[in-house]
């Protein structure tokens, strides 16, 4: 632990929500160690034809990194900032001259998105401990599904990959990438994503995710991305569920609890009239039911009072997969969905922090924007898992450390001579 500076945040702790300024790159090398990316390059098929080039893929790999961290920075201006740690691993000469904004997209283009996709998928995982606060409710880790929009060059290339937002007659100034991501809520870490187009919704596109769930997870979304089968389909993947429906759901009530919730049956749309009451009533009667029709679920519901200023209340309706109201009460599950708000801000912390706002992606071709975007995601996640680690070992909540300040106490390091590893 000493290699990556985290003896001396567990002696020194975490000051104010602060970490301290000698922070470096190292501590993103150490969530995205060289011999998995080695790894994702050789399984991807992408190792270097030549021995001799100032840009192999894995170099390539944490340049593309590097990129989301210096978003302001050209081409030319990232590779002089990590010239020295090149140096470093024995590919770089002083001799040489740095690489021209063509030869870089020509390594970029060689690279391709897959060997990010490979690396990204190893190494995002939970990096919340026991003792983290705020990352748990008894046994299961808090978990949230969301999305997000990311603005791209208006090229046609682009355009055809992933479209435009808005009609045909007023489209988006840009074509726009749909992201859908399961993160950590206490730490905001990122550990699965999908990248589609903007004709592919939100439901559709975290279908993907949701076999590699885990099973001691509670996953929070929101109502945009219910449906009997989404819900289905994610119960399926092994996670506990706890997710907002329209309030005009149907829910009937089969058995009211001492906490105010009160156990239900969902019924697959397509089973109308007598055979949806049989249903009911055989879910009433505690008899197994065929998932593909019926399952049971626990409800909870609760009014937010005038938030928008017209008069009335809001009725927010949960639905979860934890039956007990022992092991979770309503008013715990009530306060628990609120941490989804949490996916919303490390989104913002990828977009605005990290991107900076308003700013556009900066690839012209799909496969780059997919390789970009996977670059943000693993500097976000090596970030994330950094101020989780610090928090844990302080005894402080994550959202207490500054993710911005933490940004730039990196980017001013970038250039020290162990900031990657060899």
């Amino acid at each position: 632990m000493e290699r990556y500076g985290l003896r001396v945040v567990r002696d020194t702790g975490v000051v104010g929500g602060r970490l301290p300024d000698w922070i470096s790159l190292t501590v993103l090398a150490e969530s995205v160690p060289r011999e998995v990316v080695d790894e994702a390059v050789e399984v991807t098929g992408k190792a270097a034809q030549r021995s001799d080039g100032k840009l192999p893929p894995h170099v390539m790999v944490y340049f593309v990194m590097a990129l989301a961290l210096f978003a302001d920075d050209d081409y030319e201006e990232v590779a002089v900032r990590l010239s020295e740690t090149l140096e470093q691993w024995g590919c770089w000469d002083r001799e040489w001259t740095a690489p021209t904004s063509g030869g870089i997209t020509s390594a970029r283009q060689r690279l391709g998105p897959e060997p990010m996709a490979e690396v990204f998928g190893q190494v995002a995982v939970p990096v919340a401990e026991e003792l983290t606060r705020g990352a748990f409710l008894g046994p299961w880790r808090l978990m949230s599904i969301d999305g997000i929009e990311w603005d791209t060059p208006d090229t046609a290339p682009n355009a055809a990959a992933f479209g435009y937002t808005g009609s045909a007659d007023n489209p988006s100034a840009l074509p726009k990438v749909r992201v859908v991501t399961v993160a950590e809520c206490a730490s905001h870490a990122v550990v699965s994503a999908v990248i589609g187009a903007q004709w592919q919704a939100e439901q559709t596109l975290a279908a993907t995710l949701y076999p590699g769930l885990g099973d001691d997870w509670l996953l929070i979304a929101d109502r945009g991305f219910y449906s009997f089968a989404a819900f289905n389909a994610a119960r399926a993947g092994g996670a506990q569920l706890l997710w907002r429906v329209k309030a005009d759901l149907r829910l009937p009530l089969l058995e009211a609890s001492p906490d105010g919730s009160y156990t239900s049956v969902l019924v697959n749309p397509k089973i109308r009239g007598k055979a949806r009451d049989a249903l009911v009533e055989a879910a009433r009667g505690g008899d197994d039911l065929d998932p593909a029709k019926a399952v049971l679920v626990r409800v909870v519901e609760y009014t937010v009072p005038d938030r928008t200023g017209d008069g009335k209340d809001e009725l927010i309706a949960l639905i979860t997969t934890i039956l007990d109201p022992a092991t979770a009460p309503a008013a715990i599950l009530a306060q628990t969905y609120h941490d989804r708000w949490e996916h919303e801000t490390g989104n913002d912390q990828l977009k605005t922090h990290l991107r900076g706002p308003g700013r556009v992606l900066r690839s012209k071709s799909p496969d780059l924007v997919r390789q970009e975007i996977y670059g943000y995601l693993l500097t976000h996640y090596a970030i994330s898992a950094l101020i989780c680690r610090a928090a844990t070992a302080a005894d402080i909540d994550p959202d207490r450390v500054k993710f911005l300040r933490t940004v730039r106490i990196i980017r001013r390091r970038v250039t020290d001579s162990a900031a990657f590893p060899p």
